[in-house]
């Protein structure tokens, strides 16, 4: 793992001169395919990715981003990309030093931008609207950095990544708004399409939901379904299924004097000890001490 140490080296991975020693902007269609290999940036970072060329990875996880994703980094942060070599990269990189901060109104309203905390794979995907403020706002810092310098020259490169900064701040939030009332539908509909079926006697003559049935449900397609469910959620569709059946199991244990192998049927198990095997691999004791640890 290498670490860029100064902007210098940033811009040599652009092909670009040195335009100020705390600041640069890099297009990610002109960079050099080094730049993709793991690598602590040592600094801040913005990054728009315009097109989806490959996964980002960072502590062994991997997320693969739509076109239109903005993510941020901060020092210490090692990342890399697997590429698509049959996709050029495209978008724009913005790196500043953490020296660009002090004394001055940025580094005291720093503190807001807390989506530099975040770990790399919680990006934000853009719409159409506040993709084009956004490059507005690389391209109002990128023609800043390339004009003659004067005496306003550092102060105005701080208002415009002021300006970066505070619409991904906006867009953040809006996007963590959205995906709440998102998550909460999803589940809510999820949890009551689940608990309706397990409920209705189907079970023991249809079998138990599968992901493919919610999907169907949802009219969305079974991958689809499992992605918006992964995204949301933060579980699998099968797990989240499977936690729905375990709850179920563990209310007709506590209510009900049906026996073991009642209860396996009427949520749709084919044996017993399937339903067995489950609810100990979830649980951590069998069905039968379950119910005696209840009544003890």
């Amino acid at each position: 793992m290498k670490q860029v140490a100064n902007i210098d080296e940033y811009n040599h991975y652009f092909h670009q001169p040195t335009l100020h020693p705390y600041v640069a902007v890099g297009d990610l269609s002109r960079a050099d395919l080094t730049l993709f290999e793991p690598l602590d940036f040592g600094m801040y970072c913005v990054v728009l990715m315009d097109e989806d060329f490959g996964e980002l990875v960072r502590g062994g996880h991997s997320m693969r981003y739509r076109a239109g994703t903005i993510f941020s980094l901060r020092p210490g942060q090692v990342v890399s990309m697997n590429l698509d070599y049959t996709r050029k990269p495209r978008g724009w990189m913005l790196a500043f030093r953490p020296e660009l901060l002090e004394n001055c109104g940025l580094g005291r309203d720093f503190y807001m931008f807390s989506f530099f905390q975040k770990d790399v794979y919680e990006a934000l995907e853009l719409n159409e609207t506040e993709r084009g403020i956004i490059l507005n706002s690389f391209a109002n810092l990128y023609a800043e950095l390339n004009s003659t310098s004067d005496y306003l020259t550092n102060h105005l490169i701080r208002l415009c990544i002021g300006h970066l900064l505070s619409y991904c701040k906006r867009f953040f939030e809006r996007q963590f708004a959205q995906r709440a009332s998102v998550e909460n539908s999803l589940r809510t509909r999820l949890d009551i399409l689940i608990d309706n079926y397990l409920s209705s006697g189907m079970p023991a003559g249809q079998g138990q939901p599968t992901v493919a049935w919610c999907a169907e449900q949802f009219n969305l397609t079974p991958n689809y379904f499992g992605e918006l469910v992964k995204r949301e959620l933060q579980v699998t569709a099968h797990d989240y299924i499977q936690q729905k059946i375990l709850m179920a199991a563990k209310y007709l244990l506590d209510t009900t004097t049906m026996s073991i192998n009642e209860i396996a049927e009427e949520l749709g198990f084919s044996y017993a000890n399937h339903f067995t095997r489950m609810f100990r691999s979830m649980e951590g004791v069998t069905p039968l001490k379950y119910r005696k640890g209840k009544k003890e």
